[in-house]
């Protein structure tokens, strides 16, 4: 697990990039992190060349290391790709082989999954890509284990997201799965953006206008996080929002893209991570307060969601 700023994150920019996940990147990777009192990784772009033209000739970037610099990362983020029929370049295929071989992580936004594919290093492997491309991918790379209706894939060493803003929810989950809930909710209020979306969320999402203004999940969604610690069932936001529970699935299906019971869980978990980052020692009260119930409920949960127990959680991410 990284510490401090020891942990390199380098993004491959390659010709045609798309500018905005090269800045989810620098926003998430790059940037100081004052309100921590600690930078949370060291960060270098690459690219082939001195001068790269970025996506439709918006601008051309200058300035960055070569491709040697990917030799030294961590964690190497390939980039969108627009022209996702265009083959990559050999030296830039090569630079990802060689990152994937001795054992550094790989992060592919949107697109970039193709030049993952094309590299070779995603056979056998999960992975997602934009539901637009879908098609085409699986004709392209049928070994791959594609799963396109989710905003990103965690799949160990090889982490893929699915659009250009799934590579802002992929990269705050790396930030959490690096440094814990507490961090990661800090970055993403810096972001002003929600900070846990699940991978496992569609990818599109109806938001039809409502007619009336009770559709709206807001208010139960609100009331609900203000009692995770009681016993809450999908009755009970059914009730709330008083709907039947076909129709609460239903909206949160169209507006969230998930179901009622994975979102209230999803919750229950980020808040005892937090309880547990914030140094509280007692797992039952951590289940009480989470609804989550007992201890064993707990751990069952938060080894499923982070596989990692309640001790390894505390020991990794918790106060000193």
């Amino acid at each position: 697990m990284p510490q401090g700023s020891s942990h390199r994150v380098v993004v491959l920019v390659d010709d045609n990039s798309n500018p905005f996940e090269l800045s989810c990147a620098i926003e998430i990777f790059g940037l100081p992190r004052p309100e921590l009192g600690r930078d949370l990784y060291d960060f270098a772009l690459c690219a082939a060349r001195p001068q790269t033209r970025m996506r439709d000739g918006f601008f051309t970037l200058g300035g960055v290391a070569g491709l040697d610099a990917a030799d030294t990362a961590d964690t190497l983020i390939v980039p969108n790709r627009p022209d996702v029929e265009a083959p990559r370049p050999a030296a830039v295929l090569d630079a990802i082989r060689r990152a994937h071989a001795r054992g550094a992580r790989i992060v592919g936004f949107c697109s970039g999954a193709f030049t993952m594919a094309e590299a070779g290093i995603l056979d056998g492997r999960r992975a997602t890509a934009h539901w637009r491309w879908a098609h085409l991918f699986r004709a392209r790379f049928p070994a791959v284990r594609l799963e396109p209706d989710v905003l990103f894939v965690d799949d160990g060493d090889i982490l893929t997201a699915a659009g250009s803003a799934a590579a802002l929810d992929l990269g705050l989950h790396v930030v959490r799965r690096d440094h814990g809930a507490e961090v990661a909710n800090a970055v993403s209020r810096r972001l002003v953006f929600p900070g846990h979306r699940d991978g496992g969320q569609r990818q599109f999402v109806e938001r039809p206008v409502p007619e009336l203004r009770d559709h709206s999940l807001g208010p139960v969604l609100a009331w609900a996080l203000e009692h995770l610690d009681a016993p809450l069932t999908v009755a009970d936001l059914a009730a709330r929002a008083a709907v039947s529970p076909a129709t609460l699935h239903r909206r949160f299906r169209a507006q969230l893209g998930t179901t009622p019971l994975a979102w209230l869980t999803g919750e229950r978990v980020a808040l005892a991570c937090r309880l547990i980052e914030r140094g509280e020692p007692r797992i039952d009260v951590v289940a009480r307060r989470t609804g989550l119930g007992t201890a064993a409920h707990l751990r069952d949960v938060l080894r499923r969601v982070t596989g990692l127990s309640p001790s390894a959680y505390r020991a990794r991410f918790g106060a000193a």
